[in-house]
């Protein structure tokens, strides 16, 4: 694979929400969130880039950094701050054509290979995980745990550790402990009762 070097982020990624559409990134915005990634995989076509081109405008001129998950093509044409796929979009995604765009780039890691894998192409940053249990998605490996994930963030060096999986407020600060660099987090603020306020309690965390 040929090896790559994407633009680093602008600024610390940090609290990093994962939601599943445009609502919920302006949710997130007028909170704001230091970084979120719009993870939809239910619209196709035109409603599909309808719905990238709304999250780009609602980040537009804020401290927002917008990852759009899968879907680089459409990320580009809506001039998207980022894209994040996972390792088997590497084989298909056009990595050139995104660093050329100017994009940033976030993969998932699940393993020391894959991190491997994914380092080789220079990457704005990784995520490693599921670090705890999680109900978000069928995960093709095992949690990884707080000890596999100091090894990740050893080996990724310069490079940005996202961690995610399980994580919510309460096992928040072990995880920065281990040397995440950023929290992504699904249903701690999804889910949570008043998710403005869960967005401002992580970032507590690193004030």
């Amino acid at each position: 694979m040929q090896a790559l070097s994407f633009k680093p982020v602008r600024q610390p990624l940090r609290f990093y929400a994962v939601v599943p559409d445009a609502d919920w990134v302006e949710r997130m915005v007028q909170a704001g969130a230091d970084t979120v990634q719009l993870r939809n995989k239910t619209l196709q076509g035109a409603a599909l880039r309808a719905e990238i081109e709304r999250c780009v405008a609602a980040c537009a001129g804020t401290q927002t950094q917008l990852f759009i998950n899968d879907y680089w093509q459409q990320a580009i044409e809506a001039g998207a701050y980022g894209v994040h796929l996972g390792q088997e979009d590497m084989d298909d995604a056009d990595l050139a054509a995104i660093a050329r765009a100017g994009l940033r780039l976030g993969l998932s890691t699940h393993s020391v290979a894959e991190l491997d894998r994914a380092l080789a192409v220079r990457p704005s940053y990784v995520a490693s995980g599921a670090v705890f249990p999680t109900t978000t998605k069928q995960m093709p490996t095992a949690p990884q745990g707080l000890d596999n994930l100091r090894r990740y963030v050893a080996q990724a060096g310069n490079t940005p550790v996202v961690a995610i999986g399980g994580i919510d407020l309460h096992n928040a600060a072990e995880v920065l402990a281990a040397g995440a660099a950023s929290l992504a987090v699904v249903r701690a603020v999804t889910e949570a009762a008043d998710p403005a306020a869960a967005v401002k309690a992580f970032q507590a965390l690193w004030a």
